[in-house]
């Protein structure tokens, strides 16, 4: 059994509460000032800005946040998508005692609001009735000027995955430029980045006790401003490209070591393992200066290099503070969060939600609350380093575990309170499916390693992978009284499921409801080795196991694999592969998904500078192959919809030019036919690179989006 983690931080649990606690929890955090006078309060300590709906649910960030804040004894309200457009609903529940604590909500503003293509969406899964529109672009910022407009000398934390990604100086895909820190753009005085629960409550108590928002440094977690770097702290230049400058002793921010060390046998039984940061006050109090935000923002290349800096400081064990400059302003980030531990992650999942919307809804649907309210989350973090994914940037690469307890009392109390449970729990999961419980096998390997990834190229040694506690609690989680089914849903790393057959044949026997989705996302060396994802032969190991399962369980059930259109080091050579390789085995993606260069991943470092950043940046170095225009992400994704007669006229023209006219055809070996079927007209026009750019431009307050001409 995987055994449990500690850490020498404070428990989050464990300060003083504050003199406020008398109220008690509320049975949902007050929306407006006849609640807080229910609930007997003069004033809000804490007030929390979000552009979601309030669910009043653990799958909801500022739902997470504020019942911890509380549970400190705080009293904390929720403004939830106010107007932007003036300061009134930031006054709305008067001025916070402590400060206001703002966020975009659980999905990055400008990925909420449009599409791979830059097309506005037409819906909103964390709005009433999904409506569109209900929050600005680029959210944090925005609310923040207002918050600051509403009372002007009030603290502002910013916070959130919207404020995780935009750290440093990042890509902004929307606008095309590099912009700067959001710490900067917000005029925030704080930003908290990653699952805030640590952070927020040592700035919490510390403002309580009288402490001013300009002395809060050196918080994990956090990023501010700074004069000047601290007297007993070295600075370390790292400003050229893939030239680090040199400290004593020596430290190389790229050292990658190759399995950690030599492989420790695994613990057993409940023994607790101490996670501390490496005990070298050398490294502790030294600095990495990365390129100025105004040198990468007019050098991709520089971009890459800063971007190969940051991601090598991510291991809450052994990652360094960074220092970017920004015109005549320093901005200093700390070193991320140390993990939650068991006990603190359950008590963090047990506090008193209703697990509803706010009733100020009334009977609204809000989609993304249907999705997941009878979800129960077990684990957060991923250290599968996927190089488009966002996830090692907000959560971290270390797997923090719930008990098994603290799980089966979740389920226990959606059976017994939701009003709509049928008895199907809708997933067990998390960031992925079947990490839970599996870390390094030592806690020193495990601390000291610079690994981007865990299981790429190939699963590290050192990995502990036995998923037989997972195939336990579904045990147990299913035999429950009232629970009819439990459906796993979240993503699946098959390539380590394989590892353990007999939970492929749990899996596949008692929790597949037909389908279960995965995601190979390509089937092509060249873009998998960008994305940092195992090779088909992986795939094809889980199928067979998944075939030979289901019939044996005398079950009728299908893969569907999901895969990316348009990823950095893709040809239209590797999408053609695809488009033959999915019509071999008979699939037909009624939805792709293309390439969204999302803030600060490894990806968009690629995706910008054209350089393989997983590797030495060198100018010298050839571009890789980066899918940008219109009409070739239109020509990747068709790849994938092969089968849509829409496509047909744009897959024949890239057919022919790249001398493959022999895939035309009526036959089974052919992709596409030779023409059109009757009511299909051809859809190939495309919009001009000039008038279809995007543009987006922050002004102050005001927000001005240039319309994209069709």
């Amino acid at each position: 059994m995987k055994p449990e983690v500690t850490s020498n931080a404070p428990n989050i649990f464990g300060y003083k509460k504050y003199w406020a606690r008398r109220f008690g929890p509320a049975p949902e955090l007050p929306m407006s000032m006849p609640e807080m006078q229910q609930l007997g309060w003069d004033a809000c300590d804490i007030i929390l800005v979000t552009g979601d709906a309030y669910v009043d649910h653990p799958s909801f960030g500022m739902a997470v946040i504020g019942r911890v804040l509380e549970a400190q004894g705080f009293r904390v309200g929720i403004i939830s998508q106010p107007d932007w457009h003036g300061a009134d609903d930031f006054k709305k529940l008067g001025r916070p005692n402590l400060f206001f604590g703002v966020t975009g909500g659980n999905m990055d503003s400008m990925v909420n609001r449009y599409t791979s293509d830059k097309k506005i969406r037409s819906n909103d899964a964390y709005t009433p009735r999904g409506e569109a529109g209900k929050r600005p672009d680029r959210a944090v910022a925005v609310y923040a000027h207002r918050c600051r407009e509403a009372y002007k000398n009030t603290p502002i934390i910013i916070g959130g995955i919207e404020a995780s990604l935009r750290r440093i100086a990042h890509y902004d895909y929307w606008s095309d430029v590099v912009r700067k820190s959001l710490l900067l753009d917000a005029k925030a005085d704080l930003l908290v980045y990653g699952n805030a629960e640590r952070q927020i409550v040592e700035i919490a108590h510390r403002l309580a006790k009288g402490e001013p928002i300009g002395n809060l440094h050196g918080i994990r977690g956090t990023a501010h401003f700074v004069k000047q770097i601290p007297r007993d702290w070295v600075e370390k230049d790292s400003t050229s490209i893939d030239k680090p400058g040199a400290v004593k002793p020596p430290s190389d921010p790229y050292q990658m070591q190759p399995d950690c060390a030599s492989e420790a046998p695994a613990a057993a039984g409940e023994q607790v393992i101490q996670f501390k940061p490496i005990p070298n006050r050398q490294r502790q109090r030294t600095v990495i200066r990365l390129p100025s935000y105004e040198a990468v923002k007019n050098d991709p290349v520089l971009y890459a290099h800063a971007s190969r800096v940051m991601h090598a400081e991510t291991n809450p064990g052994n990652a360094r503070a960074l220092i970017q400059r920004h015109g005549e302003r320093e901005v200093w980030i700390n070193p991320p969060p140390i993990p939650l531990t068991t006990a603190e992650m359950d008590a963090v999942f047990e506090l008193p939600y209703s697990r509803l919307p706010h009733s100020a809804y009334a009977d609204a649907n809000i989609p993304a609350f249907e999705m997941i309210q009878h979800s129960v989350l077990i684990m957060r973090g991923c250290f599968g380093g996927c190089s488009f994914c966002s996830i090692t940037e907000h959560e971290g690469r270390i797997i923090q575990n719930r008990s098994e307890d603290s799980i089966i009392r979740e389920i226990e109390r959606i059976r017994d309170v939701s009003p709509t449970f049928t008895g199907n729990i809708s997933d067990l999961g998390g960031p992925t499916a079947n990490m839970w419980r599996l870390a390094c096998k030592d806690p020193q390997i495990e601390a000291a390693c610079r690994k981007p990834s865990c299981v790429y190229p190939g699963i590290c040694n050192n990995l502990n992978t036995d998923q037989t506690p997972l195939i336990k609690l579904y045990r147990r989680a299913r035999a429950l009284p009232g629970i009819k089914k439990i459906f796993i849903a979240s993503g699946l790393r098959y390539d380590l499921a394989v590892e353990t057959p007999a939970y492929v044949k749990e899996l596949v026997t008692h929790h597949v409801g037909g389908y279960l989705k995965i995601a190979p996302e390509h089937t092509e060396s060249g873009p998998l080795s960008k994305m940092m994802k195992p090779g088909m032969g992986s795939y094809d190991r889980f199928k067979q196991m998944f075939d030979k399962y289901s019939k044996e369980a005398g079950k009728e059930q299908y893969l569907i694999p999901y895969f990316i259109a348009a990823h950095p080091g893709t040809t239209d050579q590797d999408m053609l592969n695809l488009a033959v390789w999915l019509k071999r085995h008979g699939f037909r993606a009624d939805q792709v998904q293309a390439f969204l260069p999302s803030p600060m991943s490894i990806a968009t470092a690629m995706y910008h500078s054209g350089k393989d950043t997983l590797h030495k940046v060198d100018r010298k170095t050839p571009d890789m192959a980066i899918p940008k225009s219109i009409k070739q992400r239109r020509l990747h994704k068709a790849f994938l919809r092969y089968h849509d007669p829409k496509n047909w006229p744009l897959l024949r023209e890239a057919l022919r030019d790249m001398g493959r006219g022999d895939l035309i055809g009526y036959g089974k070996q052919h992709l596409i036919p030779p023409r059109q079927p009757k009511g299909f007209r051809d859809e190939t026009a495309l919009p001009t690179e000039k008038t279809a750019r995007f543009k987006t431009k922050h002004t102050g307050f005001k927000l001005k989006t240039a319309k994209v001409k069709r």
